[in-house]
């Protein structure tokens, strides 16, 4: 045992002194109030140290969630988030970007609860023109209830990244020459919500939300949102091609970020829905060439 928890150590040891060429530009963290605003249930959001960090409740009457106050197309967008500590089976905290249409984009970090002492369970997904089934799931290398971690979506023209603490844990590239469409002229909101979905979320929804335990509480701050701000109907960016995140060195991983995700891969990943040959006998196009990278 003591052998293999200093490999581990060793291996994020080693992880974090890699330089990254193509690290998105610091974060650079702002109120609430700037970027976001309340969705439902206001009653459920508490205020800390003048609205730089935030509170959502959820109780058996409700949950709560917050949105952007613009829409986007094409950035870098991160969130502190501190989750829900304890018996947090059966909720969800979600941090995603979606378009406001029938055919709509999506792109999702959930975050599911589970019963005290079991890890949470990070699910990504993507949507595009309304289809959705690309689940993939980690297990997290931390507690996300001890600490605020950052979770953050680098999202351009060729590819949308999902990244935890900076470390790339998901890789969707642009493959429309095979086919396969991809979220690029439906500019986005984004949204965060806390809420009650234990008909699914823990253990395909054996394990309910024990209520005795409200009310569950997820913290978050840092609201960085960096993107390119378009109306609801833009087709396009005014500022496409000019803007950082579509320069040469973010329109792919560098080699370092490749051995970060393949070390996510390797050790945490606990479902893909690439490998789900029950539910998909025939491969995704992007899978194939996700696998060549």
């Amino acid at each position: 045992m003591a052998s293999s928890v200093c490999t581990i150590c060793l291996s994020l040891l080693v992880l974090a002194t890699v330089t990254m060429a193509a690290t998105p530009r610091k974060p650079v963290d702002v109120p609430f109030g700037r970027n976001y605003m309340p969705t439902w249930a206001f009653d459920h959001i508490t205020y800390l140290n003048g609205g730089s960090e935030i509170q959502l409740k959820l109780d058996k009457y409700t949950g709560t969630g917050f949105q952007s106050k613009g829409n986007y197309l094409f950035g870098h967008f991160s969130m502190h988030i501190k989750m829900v500590a304890g018996d947090s089976a059966g909720t969800v905290t979600a941090f995603y970007l979606s378009s406001q249409n029938n055919e709509h984009d999506e792109i999702d970090f959930e975050f599911l609860g589970n019963r005290t002492g079991q890890p949470y369970i990070l699910q990504t997904n993507v949507f595009t023109g309304g289809v959705g089934n690309r689940e993939q799931r980690i297990y997290l290398w931390f507690d996300p209830t001890k600490d605020f971690h950052t979770y953050a979506i680098l999202w351009n023209m060729y590819m949308i990244v999902f990244l935890v603490d900076e470390i790339p844990i998901r890789v969707f590239k642009n493959c429309k020459d095979l086919g396969v469409r991809f979220p690029f002229n439906q500019p986005m909101k984004l949204y965060s919500s806390l809420w009650n979905a234990d008909d699914w979320a823990t253990r395909g929804g054996l394990e309910k939300t024990d209520w005795s335990k409200a009310p569950f509480v997820a913290s978050y701050k840092g609201f960085h949102i960096d993107g390119c701000e378009a109306s609801v109907n833009a087709k396009y960016c005014e500022t496409q091609g000019k803007r950082w995140w579509d320069q040469k060195e973010f329109q792919d991983l560098d080699a370092a970020q490749y051995r970060r995700l393949s070390w996510v891969r390797q050790k945490y990943t606990i479902y893909n829905y690439c490998n789900d040959r029950s539910r998909f006998p025939t491969m995704s196009p992007e899978c194939k060439r996700d696998r060549d990278a």
